[in-house]
């Protein structure tokens, strides 16, 4: 998360204009879901500044205009997008409050809660600081370099006044000219570099929109007619800024138009808010920007013709969090109509809101013309691989899988892969089979009609599995409930084969790695280590175990070698052939049986019928 081009003033990369904008006329920020109120001073105030830039701490002022008598707050202890409670109190320090000059006893009530005893009517006034050292998106984060919020772990709520308008100030810090400061929260008073003062309808609207300054790469662009921005922390100097723009205001317009034949979203502005590290990638979504991070290697280089892999990957991900604006942010689940950040937020929905943004993610790359059909069927292969080689498939299904995700697909163990499956992947394949059936079944059906018509049915907000299923009758013109029972709710596999032929995809089979042939995942970053031993396999047969160093192995005929690479393997032993492993466990050598087992197959995918197939991926717009 380091280097990069500053953008001070006005000046030319790759012939891209970078400015930062003026005060006061960044776009006003989304009203969502209560009007925006009036600029009277809100009775809420955060103000936020750095404390010690090298300890990584942030000092918090908190102001409460109008406080009850036994004032409670509390610091959220998850933040919505990412399923895990986080306990981002263990960060907090130095608590203190303050009536005018008189302080103010404080009890702890629990891990994340403090009762204030307030007199009088004077303002309450809270000071502490903040630990910011997590490089992810869900938290906050300081350095030499850079600093990022979140308010789920900085800024504490005020129980009885959730529902108040919040102002935030950020401070700017003294001897960092050059840092900037991106935010999607409406500017009340801001400086040329966005230090200042915002407004938020709400604590759950300063919840969904995060805050980063340092010395950031900045570019903007109009997609729709409405103003987007893209600031970037790590940047390389040979990164191609003005690709990436074009890019992401290809995937921009393509996503605004499959909800809206207005081309009008339901937001003013939007900001991507991106990190480059040397090696990381994971976003967060927000209501009208999103927080990424993303591989240096994986910008765009300038003079760079083709697309990388690992840049085709970054609009994957760009395309993933866009997509979520409007699928679970907006339509979202029933369970989340009002978010409880004191606790877990269980709904078994998570297979349709990260599953189908997962599905849609790298088919509207296609439809906006950043990777052609044969690379979106080799990326849509690999999902498919993905979870057929997950023995957990068939242990739990995906609706279980959304909602054990705060103990499971966010506490990764393992065993894993042998007693879960991921809401993402196997939820985009259910995405697969319901879009093929849809267009299989009656013409002018598909997911893209489904979307739109729970958008519309649903209002932009809360559904139920039953909204999906009343819609999914009315467009299929039959009930898909014993669909969803196999697919969502049982175990079995999906008919992902007969659904790609019947729509121009041929599916080949072709020889195996030979990892998932003994049923291992291994690490060869430093000797040869087993991660995972999946279930039924030769690795688990032969007994196997996570932890174990594979040293070498031992053949029939008495001869010792030594593995470095999982593949040395195949220099040694062939298919049926019986020999001993000699791993390391504990600092103990242990001998294993091993019999090294026949090839198998993958999927791919390839094009069949290329007029079938692109009906599927590139839809008439009308």
């Amino acid at each position: 998360m380091k280097a990069w081009i500053a953008t001070l003033g006005s000046q030319k990369e790759s012939g891209l204009l970078l400015a930062i904008p003026k005060a006061g006329v960044e776009p006003a920020a989304l009203r969502y879901p209560r009007a925006m109120p009036s600029a009277s001073p809100a009775p809420i105030r955060h103000r936020i500044e750095i404390a010690d830039l090298h300890a990584h701490l942030f000092h918090v002022r908190l102001t409460i205009a109008r406080p009850a008598a036994e004032q409670v707050v509390s610091l959220p202890v998850w933040i919505p997008g990412s399923y895990m409670v986080r306990e981002f109190s263990g960060q907090l320090q130095g608590l203190k409050a303050q009536q005018g000059r008189k302080p103010v006893a404080i009890e702890q009530l629990d891990k994340c809660s403090w009762r204030l005893q307030c007199t009088g009517t004077a303002a309450l006034q809270i000071d502490y600081e903040v630990y910011a050292n997590d490089p992810s998106v869900r938290a906050a984060m300081l350095s030499h370099e850079r600093g990022f919020f979140n308010a789920t772990s900085v800024c504490l709520q005020v129980q009885g006044q959730h529902d108040s308008p919040q102002a935030l100030e950020v401070l700017a810090p003294k001897g960092r000219a050059d840092w900037l400061l991106a935010t999607g929260l409406h500017p009340i008073s801001t400086d040329p570099r966005g230090f200042g003062h915002y407004l938020a309808a709400d604590y759950d609207e300063l919840a969904d929109c995060p805050v980063t300054l340092g010395r950031l790469w900045s570019g903007q662009f109009k997609a729709c007619g409405v103003a987007h921005r893209f600031v970037i922390s790590g940047a390389p100097e040979g990164f191609d800024g003005q690709r990436l723009l074009d890019d992401a205001r290809k995937i921009s317009e393509t996503q605004i138009r499959f909800w809206h034949a207005s081309g009008k979203p339901p937001f003013k502005q939007y900001v991507f808010m991106l990190h480059a590290v040397a090696d990381g990638y994971g976003g967060l979504e927000h209501r009208n920007s999103t927080a990424l991070v993303c591989g240096r290697k994986d910008l765009p280089q300038i003079g760079q013709a083709k697309a990388s892999e690992g840049y085709t990957t970054l609009l994957g991900l760009i395309s993933h969090e866009y997509f979520h604006t409007w699928n679970v942010k907006r339509l979202r689940p029933a369970e989340f109509a009002r978010y409880d950040y004191s606790r877990e937020n269980y709904t078994q929905l998570l297979w349709f809101f990260e599953g189908f943004t997962s599905y849609y993610d790298d088919l509207l790359l296609r439809r906006a013309g950043l990777i052609d059909s044969a690379t979106y069927l080799k990326l849509l292969g690999k999902t498919i691989n993905q979870v057929l080689q997950t023995p957990g498939r068939k242990v739990q299904s995906v609706a279980q899988a959304s909602m054990d995700a705060w103990v499971k697909y966010y506490r990764q163990t393992e065993n894993t892969p042998n007693a879960t499956v991921s809401y993402y992947t196997k939820g985009a394949l259910v995405a697969l089979c319901l879009d093929l059936s849809l267009r299989a079944g009656r013409p002018a059906s598909d997911l893209d009609a489904l979307m739109r018509a729970l958008w519309k049915h649903c209002k932009g907000g809360p559904m139920g599995q039953g909204d999906l299923l009343e819609q999914l009758q009315a467009l299929g013109a039959r009930s898909y409930r014993a669909d969803l029972e196999r697919w969502v709710h049982g175990t079995q596999d999906l008919p992902l084969k007969e659904l790609l032929q019947t729509h121009g995809v041929a599916v080949l089979d072709e020889p195996d790695q030979l990892a998932q042939r003994l049923g291992l995942r291994v690490d060869e970053s430093q000797g040869l280590k087993i991660k995972t031993v999946l279930s039924g396999g030769p690795g688990q047969t032969a007994g196997l175990s996570a932890g174990d160093e594979w040293l070498g192995i031992e053949t029939a005929t008495g001869r010792g070698w030594r593995l470095r690479k999982l593949d040395d393997l195949l220099l040694h032993a062939q298919p049926g052939q019986a020999l001993q492993a000699l791993v390391s466990r504990d600092e103990q050598l242990v001998r294993l049986p091993l019999r090294m087992p026949k090839a198998g197959t993958t999927w791919r995918l390839a094009v069949q019928d290329a007029a079938r197939l692109e009906r599927w991926l590139t839809p008439d717009p009308s």
